[in-house]
């Protein structure tokens, strides 16, 4: 079935769509956002494990290959508002040197902008949606810019505790950047520190979709259609251009929704898939994908976690389930002989029943137990994020397997190469030596068989020209001008910092171009 045509249609409603749906209807254009999940309010968003999995995915249609299988489900989202909906809301920024690794270490990609291109923008998010830190603390590592409009966030003793040891390995720690309220904010709610964060934030004070920007989107009229699965983008009879998007809704019934400009901000395995699947005789090898680019260079962080436990209560179940604290010291990408790649350090989460369970995966029955109840007064963990270079064997492909609607699946394949595995045994060792520098009483590295994985990027990167990207820096894509792509799909590097900060500031930064160069684009 046909819909009315619109001006523009965003796939997907995350942190990158939400800004693209604010930014064009109060622009003044006519605006649908078509998200796969349900359009819940914020009530249905209720503090506890169980309820709070009704936001992520239980799988499909991408499946899992490689060395180093991505895990999506934390990461991926099953609601309008996208995984923001149930971020950890940690803002750091992507540092200058994340702009220029080939430049500066004959490795991975050059960005086609530099950090002074994205800087304005972080200022303008952190203005917009409200963010929280010490932004003066950050200057120590980042050119400076303006303060944020409210203070950090209250400090914890799950926090304090780390401090000790970091500055023994000569390590500095500062308030994290958080896109949560320490104040009242635009109306909004001040954090109460229950540490729920990633099961939804039902008093609005953590900045997702839903009270920021897609609410924003929704007061100038924007119309968001949940239960809408997107399948494939639509183009003319020359393939000159998009003409709209191919969707099922909710009763499962196909609906075309025609637009003038299309903008793709799904989640970054997604992007591609819909992409390849959208092949047509002018585009063999899918839409954008000429160069043979489309799905290639997918990265994730790896994960070095340590734990330290004290005999004394440090309130480990309160706080945010981000962090307290935040370092770059360990960021330069030669930071570790025999390592490449930057690392990112938080501090300082808070933790529930299932986080002490899992610390400590040995144990069973009363010893189990027994340990449980001394964590849920001492356990505390010290994360360090590790960089995964990109690598064009790392990608999304279409299989032969069909989703219920009848289109191929697609399979992520990730493996971390040497140097990431050198880098994530090199943060465990640093974790540890911070851990033992500390007054715990017992500390351990959280390692096991498998490399866990965050934060998905890649599958359509920007860059100067098709000859080496996707899209350019704005997300526009080569080949086609008026198809956008949105989030950490475009991002040619990942660094080792949280995305979430520079993919709400990257995707406003494409949206006011849209915006600002709306006639030659939309035609």
């Amino acid at each position: 079935m046909a819909n009315e045509k619109v001006d523009v249609v965003v796939v997907g409603s995350g942190a990158s769509g939400s800004v693209y749906a604010s930014v064009l209807a109060k622009a003044g254009k006519k605006v649908v956002v078509l998200d796969n999940g349900p359009d819940r309010p914020l009530t249905d968003l209720i503090s506890s494990d169980i309820w709070g999995r009704r936001l992520k995915p239980a799988g499909g249609p991408i499946l899992l290959g490689g060395k180093n299988p991505f895990a999506y489900a934390n990461q991926g989202a099953y609601a309008v508002g996208g995984a923001a909906l149930h971020y950890f809301a940690q803002f750091p920024r992507y540092l200058p040197t994340d702009f220029k690794m080939k430049s500066e270490h004959n490795r991975g990609h050059d960005w086609p902008i530099g950090y002074e291109d994205v800087a304005p923008f972080y200022d303008k998010v952190a203005e917009q949606i409200g963010v929280s830190g010490d932004a003066k603390a950050e200057e120590k590592w980042r050119p400076p810019g303006k303060p944020y409009p409210m203070p950090p966030l209250k400090i914890f003793p799950a926090g304090k505790v780390w401090l000790k040891g970091a500055d023994a390995n000569g390590i500095h720690l500062i308030p994290m950047a958080s896109g949560m309220n320490s104040t009242t904010f635009k109306g909004r709610a001040a954090c109460i520190y229950d540490g729920w964060c990633a099961d939804g934030c039902p008093i609005g004070a953590l900045a997702n979709p839903l009270v920021t920007y897609l609410g924003e989107a929704r007061k100038a009229q924007a119309e968001v259609r949940g239960l809408s699965n997107v399948t494939r983008v639509l183009t003319n009879q020359a393939g000159t251009r998009a003409t709209g998007v191919e969707y099922y809704d909710a009763q499962k019934q196909r609906q075309v929704q025609e637009a003038s400009v299309v903008v793709l901000a799904a989640w970054s395995a997604q992007n591609p898939r819909i992409l390849l699947n959208s092949a047509t005789d002018k585009h063999p090898n899918g839409l954008a994908n000429s160069n043979k680019l489309v799905g290639k260079f997918m990265m994730t962080h790896h994960i070095a976690g340590t734990w330290a436990l004290f005999d004394e209560d440090i309130t480990p179940h309160m706080g945010t389930v981000g962090a307290q604290f935040m370092s770059y010291d360990r960021y330069a990408k030669t930071s570790y002989p025999g390592a490449f790649g930057s690392s990112f350090m938080s501090a300082g989460t808070s933790h529930k029943t299932t986080d002490y369970a899992q610390s400590r995966g040995d144990l069973f029955g009363p010893a189990l137990a027994a340990y449980m109840k001394r964590a849920a007064r001492g356990l505390t963990h010290l994360t360090i994020f590790g960089e995964d270079l990109p690598n064009i064997e790392n990608r999304v492909e279409l299989i032969s397997d069909k989703d219920e609607y009848g289109l191929p699946m697609a399979r992520l394949i990730h493996s971390f190469d040497n140097d990431a595995v050198a880098l994530w045994n090199a943060n465990f060792d640093q974790g540890m030596k911070i851990a033992k520098a500390t007054d715990a009483k017992e500390c351990w590295p959280g390692k096991g068989p498998v490399m866990p994985t965050a934060h998905l990027h890649g599958g359509a990167i920007m860059g100067t020209d098709s000859s080496n990207s996707v899209t350019n820096s704005y997300g526009q894509t080569h080949e086609i001008g008026n198809l956008w792509m949105a989030g950490p799909c475009i991002f040619p590097t990942e660094g080792a910092s949280n995305p979430t900060y520079t993919i709400f500031s990257t995707a406003l930064r494409g949206a006011e171009q849209l915006a600002a160069h709306w006639g030659s684009v939309a035609g």
